[in-house]
């Protein structure tokens, strides 16, 4: 192991959280700043959330480590999916009492006895749960509830919430979570480590294993580390204990990037490659129906049609005939115009001729 190459008395860089490696980042002592404030209110809810590896549990365990046993009472459950009865029965597991065979009212008054209990002891209850995103609602609605039980105007039970980002997220946009959202008294993220808190936070804990400079780490290191952490504390933790084994394995001293990249590119190689997306073969195309046998037909020969250069006759002769065809019709159309004018003659003949016999046939009676 790379602590007995070294010379270290431990693993700086285990994944587990050991109050004995707390450093006190920028995010982490605003953090501790709000519980602090928050556990002097001795009431409401504190929230604290961030991204997988930011150090959440450290958090506890620091705060944990810190607390005044003699006047704190605290509880730490980890949730995963607990329904409000199961969470319940957690509750009063904290705080020692015995809860088989009992009713949902029945563990809601065991509990709330026990909260005066330990009061009368001289003790604050200070339940803490970890990975509360993934409660239902109907369990923090029964943390509400039992954020409600007092004695004296003070109340018995303290509640901290830790979660991921979506927890904050789903605590600001439920109607649901309205009430519990006013209880909150103290709220913080915390956020990854900035690039000049990577040198400190490693030197830190090399230190407390008994570090004396073997390996030594030169500044570009520290860039490279930051880089391929993103400055979020378990990632970076990974990373380090990495790269101090590559240096026992390779009898390195120095530490410099291209180590850090040469283990950065070690791990990307320990992750599978993704599989290549196989796109799903087209279905062939039906096949085309055999024809039908048929008798073949005699051959015709196909008219030879005129080349080009014969089209501008062709289209002469076509004017021709168009031609004469409107002369026959203007003919015919006078013809017409001629019959229809004699027969209108003789109609007026007509006419005229009846009128003058009328005429005469009138005469010959006056006389």
């Amino acid at each position: 192991m790379y602590d007995d190459h070294y010379g270290l008395s431990g693993r700086p860089f285990q994944l587990t959280p050991d109050p004995r490696f707390w450093y006190d980042t920028a995010t982490h002592r605003k953090a501790m700043a709000y519980l602090g404030y928050g556990l002097a209110q001795g009431e409401g809810f504190i929230v604290i959330t961030g991204d997988v590896g930011a150090g959440k549990t450290t958090l506890v365990g620091h705060l944990m480590a810190t607390i005044d046993r003699e006047r704190l009472h605290a509880i730490k459950l980890v949730s995963t999916q607990i329904e409000a009865e199961d969470l319940l029965r957690m509750v009063a597991g904290g705080l020692e009492l015995e809860t088989v065979g009992m009713t949902k009212s029945q563990l809601l008054s065991a509990i709330e006895r026990g909260l005066h209990a330990m009061a009368r002891s001289g003790r604050r209850t200070l339940l803490i749960v970890d990975e509360a995103q993934a409660l239902p609602v109907s369990a923090l609605e029964e943390l509400r509830m039992l954020s409600n039980f007092q004695a004296g105007g003070h109340a018995l039970l303290q509640i901290f919430l830790l979660g991921q980002p979506e927890f904050r997220e789903r605590l600001h946009g439920s109607e649901r979570l309205e009430q519990l959202r006013q209880r909150v008294i103290a709220m913080h993220h915390l956020d990854p480590m900035g690039p000049e808190e990577v040198e400190p936070y490693m030197l830190h804990r090399l230190s407390v294993v008994g570090w004396e400079g073997r390996p030594r780490f030169t500044p570009d290191a520290f860039q490279a580390l930051f880089q391929g952490s993103d400055g979020v504390p378990r990632r970076l933790n990974q990373l380090a204990g990495r790269v101090l084994l590559f240096g026992a394995i390779e009898q390195v001293d120095t530490i410099d990037a291209r180590v850090v990249r040469a283990v950065i590119d070690d791990i990307a190689g320990d992750s599978p490659a993704p599989k290549p997306v196989v796109q799903p073969e087209p279905a062939p195309p039906p096949p085309m129906p055999a024809p039908a046998p048929s008798v073949a037909a005699p051959y015709e020969p196909r008219p030879i049609r005129p080349p080009r250069e014969e089209a501008p006759v062709a289209a002469a002769a076509g004017n021709d005939a168009l031609q004469a065809r409107i002369a026959a019709l203007e003919a015919r159309v006078e013809d017409l115009d001629a019959a229809l004018r004699r027969v209108l003659t003789l109609l007026v003949d007509w006419v005229e001729g009846e009128e003058r016999i009328d005429a005469a046939s009138i005469r010959s009676v006056g006389r």
